[in-house]
């Protein structure tokens, strides 16, 4: 894999751009492709996924609306909208999850591409997601946000929502060993720590900025 950086990045493999700046980019992804943005809580995965969904269904002919994206704090919010302010959230956690996994599922079955805001610390997330797409004839790609701890913990001060420090070292000591294995790959070869994913883009603070938009479909042929 060469260092430099194209107008249109088509994803293919593992993909490091980790320390690479420059201008602005193009990622570039199949037409029905399950695209899976993963970090740290704090590291921008809503920021971003935010961008490409808003600047996505242009590219894709024939629908506005085509691009969809799921957030868990989407139906996180509209579960706490309809249960009483008092109780807390710990208490029907389950149900919303369940709800999150029951979009989830109807997504990737609905077809078209498809953003996913996901931790990445859990692996059986990754395969489950990954069959569910699969059974359909479809592509999981991963972009996993490099960006550190410190910088989670600012982004989260900075939004306002905190994850617990328990939840925060779970995830924490997951992508650290997962990271940990791609950058033993991109040195040295060897398998890729997440078969089931088509492509691995790594991004750090530097090259997720450069990340402005995602194109599903032409053009994206590998």
């Amino acid at each position: 894999m060469g260092s430099r950086v194209e107008a249109v990045v088509v994803p293919c493999g593992v993909v490091d751009l980790r320390g690479e700046a420059g201008a602005g980019f193009v990622v570039a992804y199949p037409a029905d492709a399950v695209v899976v943005v993963s970090g740290l809580p704090g590291a921008g995965k809503s920021t971003l996924l935010r961008r490409w969904s808003g600047a996505a269904s242009a590219t894709v002919p024939g629908a506005a609306s085509a691009v969809r994206a799921v957030d868990p704090r989407t139906v996180h919010e509209a579960c706490e909208a309809v249960m009483p302010a008092r109780l807390p959230y710990a208490v029907y956690r389950p149900w919303a999850r369940l709800e999150h996994f029951r979009l989830l599922r109807s997504s990737v079955r609905r077809g078209g591409p498809l953003l996913v805001h996901d931790c990445g610390s859990r692996a059986w997330m990754r395969r489950w997601l990954a069959r569910e797409a699969g059974r359909r004839g479809r592509e999981l790609h991963l972009v996993l946000l490099d960006v550190g701890a410190a910088a989670a913990l600012d982004g989260q001060r900075a939004r306002g929502r905190h994850a617990s420090a328990r939840v925060f070292a779970r995830h924490h000591r997951g992508l650290a060993r997962l990271l940990a294995a791609f950058t033993k790959h991109v040195r040295s070869g060897g398998p890729v720590p997440t078969p089931e994913a088509s492509s691995v883009l790594l991004l750090d603070a530097v090259s997720r900025s450069r990340a402005e938009t995602v194109r599903f479909g032409a053009g994206t042929q590998r």
